[in-house]
């Protein structure tokens, strides 16, 4: 799964041609290392739909407080340069891919 930060993040994220889930993790959160297997399969079943990227917390503070990141993980689709939808803590896939279809 591609990392994204600060600098890249208007490239990678804002300026992507199709939806992109961002989750805001850190090295120290239990729940967002059980995340990483559910994200790679969610990433390898919307391939072409949906990009999905992590971006580090700690070493992003500037992207962090612009969409005001509080609680990790925290998960946001953005799609056309905006964030469309936020979730926060982890998840099954399943019911991941149930919350992204609305914006899919």
């Amino acid at each position: 799964m591609e990392a994204v930060t600060d600098a890249s993040f208007e490239v990678e994220v804002l300026d992507a041609d199709r939806p992109v889930l961002v989750e805001f993790t850190a090295d120290w959160c239990p729940p967002c290392r059980q995340m990483a297997p559910v994200l790679r399969a969610v990433a390898a079943e919307e391939e072409g739909r949906l990009k999905v990227v992590q971006l580090d917390v700690d070493h992003n503070p500037a992207t962090t407080n612009r969409y005001r990141v509080l609680s990790m993980p925290t998960f946001m689709v953005f799609s056309g340069g905006v964030p469309v939808k936020a979730m926060v803590g982890a998840r099954p896939g399943r019911r991941l891919l149930e919350e992204l279809s609305e914006v899919l």
